[in-house]
């Protein structure tokens, strides 16, 4: 038999009961059976339990979800068998490189899981209960958290994205297209007739002329449209197109859109059907890519051993009065500074993107003008004296457009690369079958 297709089967059957517990959470409590050792893996084991509870847990969900079994059920518990071994050694690779997820994290995800059945977490944990699976759904949840995790580590490490791979891709077809914007656009239509007289046209016209009149940020056009259809006898039309690349909006519009605002409209635009208005709803990815960047210097004091929280807050009050007696900011940042990445610098974190710093940080720094100087603030770290010496608009179109081709070209490689590197430690572990 081909290893890759044998490979292939095996990694279809280690993602298989995520999307089982994604899908159908509510799997039926598995019998208690006698157990006993069937593999030896390293420095664990499998267990006929694990064997016979996989296999129940991918029986009932074919069975829910009307999908056949394979005909070789020999073959289809050996590639489950090949697929548990495979899992336990990458969980003893996660254990020796200290991956773990707590309480809280599980919660949270279980927490999501609930939102996608229509149940609060509550209810979610009272369901699983009832069937006999919540520790075990939660162990399942960490288990496969933990193997992508682990996997997201080892296997990102071994793709390797060049310049050439960058520009051949952003020059190709499918590269333009992946990087081409997405709008949402909608559309609202006064119908032309063959029946329309220039008189009725007319209306037509100051109908539309109106309805753009009137369309703002607390009435868009969907708001027009619903309004028109109620109160004029004019049939009106259009509807939201839905998110779309600029090839695949009607070719009357794709110019224009690509030059609109979020939220401008456009019209009347005359067709053959009639009048057309339009508006960009939102619009999201494209190449351009514009940040607000501040250049900032801060100085930080921390809380330690041998100064407290008032004593950190009343020296940190001392050091701004010194820097508005006229001292120079740099200086007593590289004489009292806690922050190690920025003391050497005289506090300055350089120019930080919009975003790119810590919420309360960033309140405080967005409050000041260019040389302006905050009041001692609080932040999850210590103490903190901020000053502000500049602001720009920065274009990082280049930057970003590499970068979210370099990312598409890395995800392309991750599931090649994730087959190669779980055959490899498949053939690197010891592994006894045990009958």
């Amino acid at each position: 038999m081909n290893d890759n297709n044998v490979n292939r089967r095996v990694l279809f059957v280690i993602g298989a009961l995520l999307l089982l517990l994604l899908a159908a959470p509510f799997a039926s409590a598995q019998r208690v059976l006698l157990d006993k050792i069937i593999a030896i893996v390293d420095d664990d084991v499998v267990l006929k339990s694990e064997l016979d509870e996989r296999i129940d847990e991918i029986t009932a969900a074919a069975q829910r979800n009307g999908q056949p079994l394979p005909d070789d059920l020999e073959q289809f518990e050996s590639d489950i068998m090949e697929a548990l071994i495979v899992e336990n050694i990458q969980m003893q690779l996660a254990n020796r490189v200290s991956i773990r997820y707590d309480d809280d994290t599980i919660n949270r995800v279980l927490g999501n899981m609930a939102s996608n059945n229509n149940l609060t977490f509550d209810q979610y944990v009272d369901a699983l209960e009832e069937n006999g699976v919540y520790l075990q759904t939660r162990e399942q949840v960490r288990k496969q958290m933990t193997m992508q995790e682990l996997q997201r580590g080892m296997v990102n490490r071994r793709i390797k994205i060049t310049e050439q791979e960058i520009d051949n891709f952003l020059n190709s077809e499918m590269g333009r297209e992946l990087m081409a914007a997405d709008y949402f656009v909608d559309d609202l239509l006064i119908p032309f007739s063959a029946a329309d007289t220039p008189e009725i046209k007319a209306e037509k016209q100051r109908l539309a002329a109106d309805l753009i009149s009137r369309i703002d940020d607390d009435f868009p056009l969907a708001a027009a449209r619903a309004a028109a259809r109620q109160n004029t006898a004019i049939e009106i039309g259009g509807a939201e197109l839905g998110w779309r690349k600029a090839k695949q909006l009607p070719s009357l519009f794709a110019d224009i859109v690509v030059e609109m605002e979020i939220g401008q409209v456009e019209g009347p635009i005359e067709a053959g059907n009639g009048l057309h208005i339009i508006q960009l709803v939102d619009m999201q990815g494209g190449t351009e890519q514009f940040v607000n960047q501040t250049r900032v210097r801060h100085i930080m004091l921390s809380p330690n051993e041998i100064r407290n929280e008032e004593q950190t807050e009343a020296e940190a009050r001392k050091i701004h009065q010194r820097i508005l007696d006229g001292e120079d900011f740099a200086t007593i940042a590289r004489q009292n500074s806690d922050d190690a990445s920025s003391v050497v610098g005289g506090g300055d974190l350089d120019w930080v993107n919009e975003g790119g710093m810590p919420p309360e940080m960033e309140q405080v720094v967005d409050a000041l003008e260019i040389d302006g100087v905050s009041e001692p603030f609080r932040s999850q770290v210590g103490w903190h004296v901020a000053r502000v010496e500049g602001r720009r608009l920065q274009d990082l179109s280049r930057e970003f457009t590499r970068n979210q081709a370099a990312n598409a070209l890395r995800n392309r490689k991750f599931e090649l690369e994730l087959e190669n590197w779980l055959i490899e430690i498949r053939e690197d572990a010891f592994v006894e079958l045990i009958d």
